[in-house]
């Protein structure tokens, strides 16, 4: 991952563990506080954040970069649906790598 993204993913973090610890957020019924506790990155454009809570559990949120508005990181809190669906991606986009693979000897 380029330093500058892995310094805008570092700063992202610090701002959801923030935003998630105030305890007058709406579902924040436990006054729960967030930490950031490590980043993982996964790729040069996602990478998984896990949240120590002052409760003693552990949550994650998926973080992948956009390139729009010079560019963002955005983030959600995956469930298991979540990697299911997930996982099934893969299999489509090799599909589509074959469907396109013979227009790049195509005319026009």
């Amino acid at each position: 991952m380029k330093k500058v993204l892995a310094l805008k993913l570092k700063e992202k973090a610090d701002q959801i563990a923030y935003n998630f610890s105030r305890p007058d957020r709406e579902k924040n019924t436990f006054k729960e506080v967030f930490e950031v506790k490590k980043i993982h990155p996964l790729s040069e454009s996602t990478a998984i954040i896990e949240f120590q809570k002052n409760t003693g559990k552990v949550g994650i949120a998926f973080c992948y970069w956009i390139n729009m508005r010079g560019g963002m990181w955005q983030y959600f809190f995956p469930t298991y649906d979540h990697c299911v669906g997930a996982e099934k991606i893969r299999d489509i986009l090799h599909g589509i790598e074959i469907d396109n693979f013979d227009k790049n000897f195509q005319d026009g």
